[in-house]
């Protein structure tokens, strides 16, 4: 997965929604080929997701070794819930 061919101004889309609530599922390799193969294709060309999808992958790999996230993931976590909170990211919908 190539986390640097992306559009750098795109804001949030409807699929940038989706594939937040299948994020972490993905990531943990738990996600039917479908949904698998339909997040790696919007990681590919989201830089925002792909921000998101790297920040995840950081946090995972810092509890893998028992420390602390560095300062950019829990940023861009913290960012993450804030939005996810403030109802701009929708929840609902599956990845097609």
């Amino acid at each position: 997965m190539s986390l640097f061919r992306r559009s750098l101004h795109r804001p949030p889309t409807r699929e940038c929604a989706r594939v937040a609530k299948v994020l972490q599922a993905y990531l943990d390799g738990e996600a039917d080929e479908e949904t698998a193969a339909a997040v790696s294709a919007h990681l590919e060309t989201c830089r925002h997701c792909g921000l998101e999808a790297k920040a995840f992958a950081g946090l995972k790999e810092s509890l893998k070794r028992s420390t602390a996230p560095d300062r950019t993931t829990r940023t861009r976590l913290q960012e993450f819930a804030e939005r996810l909170s403030a109802g701009e990211i929708e929840v609902g919908d599956q990845v097609d």
